[in-house]
């Protein structure tokens, strides 16, 4: 009678090595390491130690073949660098590595031409599921992803369209923090983008909704520039700002950089913040709460997002059903000093 071959890794120790060292099987053994949620944490810790201490190493293209999956997920993000995405991930991670998936994360650079050309690529990996930044992907996007059978989950913004996504509305959060500076007294208040992309423009369309509404809205206090943002175009900005309209006296920066950059500036110019001029910010970043004054600025959830993100993308690869397609985690308005 011919036995079936045991998977063996990379080291030469099979899963049936390691199940004879724990007292179970080969399958509890894959349990343990692919479906956590399947065995018990006592078992699972006796496995993973066995793991370690035998120096069993899964083999990934054999788990492939014989599941039909690679267990890896895409993540297209578009900075590496900035810390609104690196917290996302931290979220996706700690929800794809118990569950037995590795993260192949393409960084797009904020370029809707670079995004698709990382699509193709990564395609060759065969991911199970895809996680994307944003909304605003052409077209083809979603069609190639529709012709390979891979599901995909939007991070970041909310949609009616049907796809699935996990996020807060950018621009109600906009209007939110122009409506609190509006309730502060404020009625010159400017708004101070860069990059541009997406979801500052939508920021930027809450803003211009709330001035509209109170009928303070101005175009000649937005100052947008589509280059990367840094602390020192927020003061460069500022100072024009005032240069050209002196009667300012209020202004919501895209991000909390522009924002730290802008209230650097109030102080070497000699204005009293909140006093002489209003500054607020987005994101809510670790500064934030630490310079002088404290920084208003808008909490968004970026490591909910992520582990919301890689929760609804695993249940899409497992085939299960969610009623709710677009999930809403909301934001918050964090009243501080510098306003």
């Amino acid at each position: 009678m011919s036995r079936k071959p045991r998977l063996r890794s990379g080291s030469g120790v099979t899963m049936h090595d390691v199940g004879l060292a724990v007292g179970v099987s080969a399958i509890t053994v894959s349990r343990a390491l692919y479906s956590p949620e399947r065995v018990s944490d006592t078992l699972r810790s006796k496995i993973l130690e066995a793991v370690d201490r035998l120096g069993y190493v899964p083999n990934r293209s054999a788990r492939a073949l014989a599941s039909a999956r690679s267990q890896t997920v895409l993540v297209l993000i578009p900075s590496l660098t900035n810390t609104v995405f690196i917290d996302t991930l931290a979220g996706i991670e700690d929800v794809l590595r118990p569950a037995g998936y590795q993260m192949l994360i393409g960084n797009t650079h904020y370029s809707a031409g670079e995004e698709m050309q990382l699509l193709r690529a990564y395609l060759e990996h065969q991911p199970d599921g895809v996680l994307v930044t944003g909304l605003s992907q052409p077209p083809e996007f979603a069609q190639t992803l529709e012709r390979q059978g891979i599901p995909a989950v939007y991070m970041m913004d909310l949609t009616a369209d049907g796809r699935r996504c996990v996020g807060f509305s950018q621009e109600d959060a906009g209007e939110a923090i122009t409506r609190h500076l509006l309730e502060r007294g404020r009625r010159r208040i400017a708004f101070m983008g860069a990059q541009l992309d997406e979801r500052v423009l939508k920021r930027l369309d809450g803003y211009r909704k709330a001035l509209r509404a109170a009928g303070r809205y101005d175009a000649a206090l937005e100052d947008l520039d589509p280059a990367p943002s840094t602390m020192q175009m927020g003061a460069d900005a500022l100072t024009r700002l005032l240069q050209a309209h002196p009667d300012c006296d209020a202004v919501f920066c895209c991000n909390d950089d522009l924002a730290i950059g802008a209230l650097a500036a109030c102080q070497r110019l000699g204005l009293a913040v909140p006093q002489r001029m209003a500054i607020a910010g987005f994101n809510d970043l670790q500064p934030a709460g630490w310079v002088t004054p404290p920084l208003t600025t808008v909490a968004t959830p970026r490591y909910r997002i992520g582990t919301e993100a890689a929760r609804l993308l695993l249940a899409s690869i497992a085939g299960e059903a969610d009623a709710v397609t677009c999930h809403d985690l909301g934001f918050t308005v964090m009243p501080r000093a510098s306003s």
